[in-house]
């Protein structure tokens, strides 16, 4: 009889490092195999977050609210202000993981560049001043 793996449970912060370390990875196969996640689910995590940005990428745990199925006694309580802050909300947790991707993208091709620069100052060279 087969035994099945344990259904692993990523955070959304792990899922935003994973897709920012993606985007700048040569090869996606090793990255997955070194986070030990399965090349899929980088792809699903992708599209994912491509179509919704860092809301669609589901929390451990219980769901956001707004995706809570429609109770009339919880939507007569709420007030228009406090669902207006929500959405601000997942607004701005949208553009934060947006930007971490960014930073993430940008710190691995700066080192990248780093990387490929020819050392200064060798033996018999002399260093440029720029």
């Amino acid at each position: 009889m087969l035994k099945s793996k344990p259904k692993t449970r990523w955070t959304r912060e792990f899922k935003l490092r994973a897709l920012a370390r993606m985007e700048a990875a040569p090869d996606v196969t090793a990255l997955a195999k070194e986070l030990g996640v399965d090349r899929e689910l980088l792809y699903v995590w992708r599209r994912k977050f491509r179509s919704g940005g860092a809301e669609a990428l589901h929390p451990i745990g219980r769901r956001l609210a707004s995706a809570r199925p429609f109770d009339e006694a919880s939507a007569a309580s709420s007030s228009p202000a406090s669902d207006a802050e929500l959405r601000r909300i997942e607004v701005l947790e949208r553009k934060i993981g947006q930007q971490q991707l960014e930073l993430d993208f940008f710190r691995a091709a700066l080192r990248h560049v780093r990387e490929q620069r020819p050392t200064k100052g060798g033996p018999g060279e002399t260093p440029s001043t720029r």
